[in-house]
């Protein structure tokens, strides 16, 4: 495992958690943090192409449980 986990490729599944949790807040009004494209409405579009530029402010951590 990478000792700098922020390098490291975020699996499927961590990867729709954070896009819904980012879709969720947009859906509820936060403001978004990339400028939105002309007639988008989707939050989920809206979160996907955040992720896509790395401005979503969410982290994943891991624990190491057995």
């Amino acid at each position: 495992m990478a000792k700098n986990k922020e390098l490291e490729v975020l699996t499927q599944y961590e990867k729709a958690r954070v896009i819904g949790a980012r879709a969720l807040q947009l859906a509820m009004d936060a403001p978004p943090l990339i400028k939105v494209p002309q007639g988008l409405l989707s939050a989920v579009t809206l979160s996907f192409l955040e992720y896509e530029k790395s401005a979503i402010p969410l982290r994943v951590v891991r624990t190491n449980e057995n």
